[in-house]
């Protein structure tokens, strides 16, 4: 089972868990997203996100007479 954790390595306690976690070779493995990797398969941008919101929205009030 892959177990997903954000770790903020600003905090003492979260460059104390990266550095134990770096001690284990197998069964570890780190992605940072924020030095430019790809943005995972379904993510949406908060802009496509609030569209996406507003029609879903829009369509259920227009099913049951509300908006």
């Amino acid at each position: 089972m892959v177990h997903t954790v954000y770790l903020d390595d600003t905090t003492i306690n979260g460059r104390k868990l990266l550095k134990e976690l770096r001690r284990y070779k197998k069964g570890i493995q780190f992605e940072n997203f924020a030095t430019g990797s790809v943005v995972p398969e379904g993510y949406m941008t908060p802009e496509e996100f609030r569209t996406k919101a507003k029609t879903s929205l829009t369509k259920i009030l227009n099913e049951h007479g509300i908006y």
